[in-house]
């Protein structure tokens, strides 16, 4: 195994290109890769998204370890953080996801837009919807022959009914728009209002944590209750975390729009090749050794962050069906079910860690089993497409299950090992509580599993060596 103790730095280096690099790779899992209190591009804060690394993070990465006109990958894209530092630093950048909302946003950061086109589009939409308002029963009417019946039950379930209305206006607005980047832009500004850190326009909470959970008591936008009981003052903490006052969606989203709007900057601002699609990082369509540098950040282990499971609020309104939503959960890496999924051979340490959580449960040690079978296809992939000489960087988090660690980061070093990567040290993260993927409370708390386990992130650093 793997571990950071072990770090690999020659004392003399010979004038020789593998300890170059190598030693480059140490030096920079080496720094402080903490980067709180820095600021990126506005581009990186346009939708909200769990577990995204600071931009600053692959930036280094990309600035030292590649020239102006290589190629960096992400074969499992998230929000784009890489994918836009790699076009910001004139790098040619290559993203995979399987979630069309993932794409949706690797796609709008890196594309080009006129600021006067989109505000006059803008107004356009606002005023499309606010007229259609006028006719509620019409609106409704279209939603229910537009949607499927399926879609309509979660809707029906999840947002009041006149921010159904309002949202169904707006969406309606925007799938008349023809050119398809332009569409895009405000699909993505229209989730974002959805999915969002202080609770959206949805009837749930923690949409930003994918941990979904429905409002017990709502007030609409004019301090009506809308679900629940009347507040007498004697309801229990829990009751009052789960109150929600409703904000109008139409005026959520001319505020949201408004504020991207004036962040852009105008036209050619990005002029690097990019490509960002869809594909399984177990898959990947490139040719071998045509990869200068990958930086990653992979699902944690057992399903810890499910991103459908809060994607999907707004994914439903852009014409995508519950059914088709749920396969491509089924199919991402680290997924719970046991279906079809082909195990690979895995090495001893993380043999041992896989039996450990069996030993405690069950079902989630088959679903560690199914996810490091995957992260080595995955890694499989990676050093088949990366050239002699790079290097992969790997962002991990550890889960917990009752109480036993995953060891994420140790497993996927000794599996990438087993590939043929080395791997000359594994940097370490430390994460802001402010900024933690998953709610925690105001007090540190050394016995929660929540705040143990987001309390730092692995930098993982594999190496490919040079043919013979």
């Amino acid at each position: 195994m793997i571990n950071n103790s072990q770090v690999v730095i020659p004392i003399q280096i010979p004038n020789n290109s593998i300890w170059d690099t190598r030693t480059n790779l140490v030096n920079l899992l080496n720094n402080d890769l903490d980067f709180h209190n820095s600021n990126g591009n506005l581009l990186h804060s346009m939708h909200s998204f769990p577990a995204k690394f600071p931009p600053q993070l692959p930036r280094l990465f990309v600035e030292s370890l590649t020239q102006k006109g290589d190629t960096v990958l992400d074969p499992m894209a998230g929000s784009g953080t890489t994918i836009l530092e790699a076009t910001l630093s004139n790098r040619r950048a290559i993203g995979y996801d399987l979630d069309p909302l993932a794409i949706l946003m690797a796609k709008v950061k890196t594309s080009n837009f006129n600021k006067d086109i989109l505000l006059r589009i803008a107004n356009s939409i606002i005023d499309q919807a606010t007229f259609d308002l006028w006719n509620p029963e019409k609106i409704k009417e279209k939603m229910i022959s537009a949607i499927p019946e399926k879609n309509l039950l979660f809707i029906d379930y999840w947002f009041a009914a006149d921010t159904q209305l309002e949202l169904f206006s707006l969406s309606s607005a925007i799938k008349q728009i023809e050119d398809p980047n332009i569409r895009s832009f405000f699909e993505l500004v229209f989730s974002s209002i959805i999915i969002t850190k202080s609770g959206g326009v949805s009837l749930a909470f923690d949409l930003a944590h994918t941990r979904p959970h429905r409002a017990k008591i709502v007030f609409n936008k004019d301090g009506k209750i809308i679900i629940g009981n009347e507040l007498h003052g004697n309801e229990s903490k829990r009751e009052k975390l789960l109150t929600k006052k409703l904000k109008s969606a139409l005026e959520e989203f001319k505020k949201k729009v408004n504020s991207l709007i004036r962040s852009l900057q105008n036209d050619s601002q990005f002029s690097s090749q990019i490509f960002i699609g869809f594909s399984d990082a177990q898959r990947l369509p490139l040719k071998n050794s045509s990869i200068d540098l990958i930086i990653s950040s992979p699902p944690y282990a057992t399903n810890a962050i499910d991103y459908m499971r809060a994607h999907k609020f707004s994914l439903v309104w852009l014409g995508y069906q519950l059914d088709d939503l749920a396969y491509i959960r089924g199919s991402e890496i680290g997924a719970e079910s046991q279906n079809g999924v082909e195990i690979e051979h895995l090495p001893p340490e993380t043999k041992k860690i896989i039996e450990n959580i069996f030993r405690v449960d069950q079902q989630k040690g088959k679903a560690l089993l199914r996810y490091y079978s995957e992260m080595k296809r995955a890694l499989s992939e990676m050093f088949r497409v990366l050239k002699p000489d790079k290097s992969a960087i790997i962002i991990i988090g550890n889960s917990n299950i009752r109480k036993e660690s995953t060891e994420t980061h140790l497993c996927l070093a000794e599996i990438g090992n087993s590939i043929g990567f080395e791997i000359p040290h594994i940097g370490v993260r430390h994460i802001e509580r402010n900024k933690r993927m998953m709610p925690v409370g105001n007090v540190k708390d050394q016995n929660s599993m929540i705040q143990q386990r987001m309390h730092e992130e692995y930098v993982i650093g594999f190496y490919k060596p040079k043919e013979g």
